[in-house]
């Protein structure tokens, strides 16, 4: 299974292979999915699947691609740019905790971690089409705000970041070492209340 992602074919049972493979993805990392798996899942036989995705490779990165562009898109639809900064970072943080502390959002970071050793455009694919996406945004975001001296910030793409790192404290690492699985969501308040708090201390005006 080796070609060039220009190879995937976008037909009729599309959404159906990707959704299989989410799952199976999900289930067994990507070294445990098989392709018989994949395929047995997505409902589809393994030369169906072989015509979509040649590249077992190509198919997790449309997975985590598809997944990291609907939360990108649903981050995007509730930053208005003439809200205060406190509203929008409120509510983009809990749709960014949502994800990272998701099955899939769990899954895709250990995934990618794993493998970008052996795959090394695996990570530069799941950095531009999630990390970056979600800078974007926040940075479009905040050249409104600092238009109306609302924040004062010199470094865009920083802020942005030290944002998005703020939401994963205590809460993420502990979901990644097993430490903790369910959170409430006075949890999650606590974590995205601190992170807009602290963000606003430094580049609110």
């Amino acid at each position: 299974m080796n070609a060039p992602a220009s190879q995937i074919k976008r037909g009729r049972k599309y959404d159906q292979v990707v959704e299989g493979a989410r799952q199976i993805f999900l289930q067994e990392g990507f070294e445990g999915a098989s392709v018989d798996l994949i395929a047995r899942a997505a409902g589809v036989s393994k030369a169906t699947l072989y015509s979509y995705f040649p590249d077992k490779r190509l198919l997790f990165m449309e997975v985590a691609t598809v997944e990291c562009c609907r939360t990108a898109y649903d981050q995007t639809d509730v930053i208005a740019p003439d809200l205060p900064p406190t509203e929008v970072l409120t509510t983009a943080g809990h749709r960014m905790l949502t994800f990272f502390l998701s099955d899939f959002g769990r899954a895709v970071f250990r995934i990618v971690i794993a493998e970008t050793g052996r795959f090394p455009d695996l990570g530069q694919e799941f950095w531009n089409n999630g990390p970056a996406r979600s800078q974007a945004v926040l940075v479009e975001y905040f050249r409104h705000a600092i238009a109306r001296k609302e924040l004062q910030i010199d470094d865009l793409s920083l802020a942005a970041d030290q944002f998005v790192e703020l939401c994963k404290a205590d809460l993420f690492p502990r979901l990644l070492m097993g430490l903790q699985t369910d959170f409430t969501e006075a949890d999650k308040a606590r974590v995205v209340d601190g992170a807009v708090e602290m963000f606003m201390a430094r580049y609110g005006t």
